[in-house]
């Protein structure tokens, strides 16, 4: 005897091995078709037959259900509940066979559009209104079918669809993965190989990339978009108020940075003293004056918490009109807060004479490094005749520069480090600088990479200069009790540098305390300290009560967490997009390219001309600095790829060691 029953939504047929029981308590063990054993009650049970063959039932039964008309069998259905052999008799009349009852079974049970399950073998038919919005989403569902298979056929042909292009960069970069659309995408990337932003590409739906990766990013932390509403901005009235009661600085600032800085956050000054030492102001923009903790432009900075740098661009923190307002730029005085300190005739720091005061610095000149930088030598500073622009002022800041330099070696030599050296690295060292200029020729983006080694005069000048600041600044917060951001590195690993809102050494840079605040414009980080600093320059032993953010403050904790994850984030974009333009950089003058690299660790080396890294296996047991002449192909924009060929491997160089906080976050 064979038994028809149901299994997973799937109608089987089993072949009766031996049978118990009787009447509703019976029950069989069974061998089904496929061979399984499995044991069958009564109420299990659809339909009995001993004739025909199990298999040849089942066949015939596949075969009539696909001809099965579903509206006629709802037709011929009763309103009550029903059996599958009632029915049958109804559809194929009183002889209906075996095969042709077990076809109606499984077309009842693939049917609940039509039918309704009331048990094993039971079925009701769907009142008429839901049939009939169940058969409009079938006719629905069958239409995105179609629309999806043409679209798929489209992409695959290389032809993005013109319905789908007003959402294009949501399709690549944040699709509905429910939506024909992004199921018709996903089905011609399986047929043609590709991945969804090569196929897009290849459409055009996607510029190049390039779009590629801001996209991504964009994405990932402006979603709403880059730009500064137009509706944020400072209150003039505010402004006014703010600066009208700063007393005006007697001195004379200067700023000291490359030609593509907007914008000017730190400056200096040199007044000199009657006993023939000088006093040092370092001058930092300060926008906390009028921008205030959870007011518009706070809420601006803080989902952005810093300028995104990048080739060719940036994205600022603050709007620009706020940059404009703030930025120490030449001509008139500048709002600012200001640290100052004695030094004495050869340089050395008065630690005792530590002051800060908010007033308005008049600013007299922004020093651009492209213009200045190679006329800066020790020869010329000493030179009274040398006729550039602050040659006085900068001989006095590099001699207490030299000073402050030694006194942070011998910090981190006690810290167990090696001393860092003074000036010009070794151009054997990949200690450089590089800018990137994206230009158009002929209608052709092309990037020019210029590489400027680190450790001139001026850059010691600004870097010490800066983290004297910053080592004042948390050394002030840290005095008196007052939270702030705190950058901290101690011991060894991956996460011995991070930020906290406690006071904590600074090993590498050789300080007991330093906290961001030189960059107020572009750095969030910076901007909360100084909201602190300011409490404390207007209220002295009283800050803790007044500043924006008391001890063990709650939501600067979550700023500290935050700005690390989001600065992170947006240094590694920064690399992401300069190896794409170190890539096609490579690209511009053929397809392979003959370079010089220099082997770092485990394989990994980077490319002497420009900041570009690469895995070569073939150098990982290799020295560090060892150097080598390779081949560069097979270039990928897309996943910032090449294939690295060597070419030959010449001797390993000594190399001294370089901070890269120092000559890459001082400031």
């Amino acid at each position: 005897m064979n038994l028809v029953y149901e299994e997973g939504g799937d109608i089987k047929i089993a072949t009766v091995q031996s049978a118990s029981g009787a009447g509703d308590a019976e029950s069989w063990q069974a061998t089904s078709l496929t061979g399984k054993k499995i044991k069958l009650k009564a109420k299990e049970v659809w339909l009995r037959f001993e004739r025909p063959e199990a298999q040849a039932v089942m066949d015939e039964a596949t075969t009539l259900s696909q001809e099965i008309d579903l509206q006629l069998l709802w037709d011929c259905a009763p309103d009550e509940e029903f059996g599958l052999v009632d029915v049958s008799q109804e559809y194929f009349g009183a002889q209906a066979t075996i095969p042709q009852q077990v076809s109606l079974g499984i077309a009842l049970q693939g049917a609940p559009v039509f039918f309704r399950r009331k048990g094993r073998g039971r079925f009701q038919r769907a009142p008429l209104e839901q049939l009939q919005a169940g058969l409009a989403a079938l006719e629905r569902k069958q239409k995105e079918l179609e629309q999806q298979s043409a679209w798929q056929q489209e992409l695959v042909a290389g032809r993005f669809p013109e319905a789908l292009k007003s959402s294009a960069q949501q399709l690549l970069f944040s699709a509905d993965k429910n939506t024909s659309a992004y199921k018709a995408l996903i089905a011609a990337c399986n047929e043609t190989g590709e991945s969804p932003a090569q196929l897009m590409i290849r459409c055009g739906a996607i510029d190049s990339p390039l779009a590629y990766h801001q996209g991504m990013f964009l994405k990932a932390h402006f979603p709403n978009g880059s730009a500064h509403s137009q509706s944020i901005a400072v209150d003039p009235a505010a402004y006014a108020a703010a600066i009208a009661e700063l007393p005006l600085a007697d001195v004379k600032a200067f700023s000291i940075d490359d030609a593509g800085t907007t914008e000017i956050d730190d400056a200096l000054s040199v007044t000199e003293l009657a006993d023939g030492g000088h006093r040092i102001g370092v001058h930092i923009a300060a926008p906390g004056l009028v921008i205030t903790k959870d007011d518009p432009l706070d809420q601006v900075a803080r989902s952005r918490m810093s300028t995104v740098y990048f080739p060719g661009d940036k994205i600022t923190m603050l709007p620009d009109s706020v940059i404009e307002q703030f930025s120490l730029d030449e001509g008139a005085p500048r709002p600012a807060l200001s640290i100052y300190v004695d030094i004495d005739a050869v340089g050395v720091i008065n630690k005792d004479s530590l002051q800060m005061r908010t007033e308005m610095v008049p600013m007299v000149a922004n020093l651009r490094l492209e213009n200045i930088e190679h006329l800066v030598s020790e020869e010329s500073l000493a030179d009274e005749g040398a006729s550039y622009p602050y040659r006085k002022e900068l001989s006095v800041l590099w001699r207490a520069a030299q000073h402050l330099h030694a006194g942070r070696q011998e910090k981190r030599v006690a810290n167990g480090l090696r001393a860092e050296q003074l000036g010009f690295i070794d151009p054997n060292t990949l200690a450089r600088d590089f800018y990137f200029q994206i230009k158009d020729v002929n209608g052709l983006e092309r990037v020019e990479i210029v590489a400027r080694q680190r450790g001139s005069i001026l850059d010691t000048i600004v870097a010490e200069w800066m983290i004297f600041c910053n080592s004042a600044s948390g050394q002030l917060l840290a005095d008196h009790g007052l939270p702030g951001l705190f950058r901290t590195q101690k011991g060894w690993g991956p996460l011995r540098t991070r930020m906290q809102t406690t006071p904590g050494p600074h090993e590498g840079l050789g300080l007991d305390h330093y906290a961001w605040c030189t960059s107020p414009l572009r750095r969030y980080s910076d901007l909360v300290n100084q909201w602190q600093l300011i409490a404390l320059a207007k209220h002295g032993v009283t800050a803790k009560m007044v500043a924006p953010f008391p001890p063990q403050d709650a939501t600067l904790m979550g700023i500290a967490a935050d700005f690390e994850s989001c600065y992170q984030a947006y240094g590694e974009y920064q690399d992401r997009l300069e190896k794409y333009w170190c890539l096609r950089w490579a690209l511009q003058d053929g397809e392979s390219k003959n370079m010089h690299v220099r082997h770092l660790k485990e394989g990994m080396s980077r490319v002497e001309l420009v900041p570009l890294h690469l895995p070569i296996p073939e150098l990982a047991s290799h020295p560090r600095m060892t150097r080598a002449q390779v081949l560069l192909a097979d270039i990928d924009l897309l996943q910032l790829s090449a294939a690295v060929r060597v070419l030959e491997i010449e001797a390993k160089v000594e190399v001294p060691e370089v901070s890269s906080e120092e000559n890459g976050s001082a400031g």
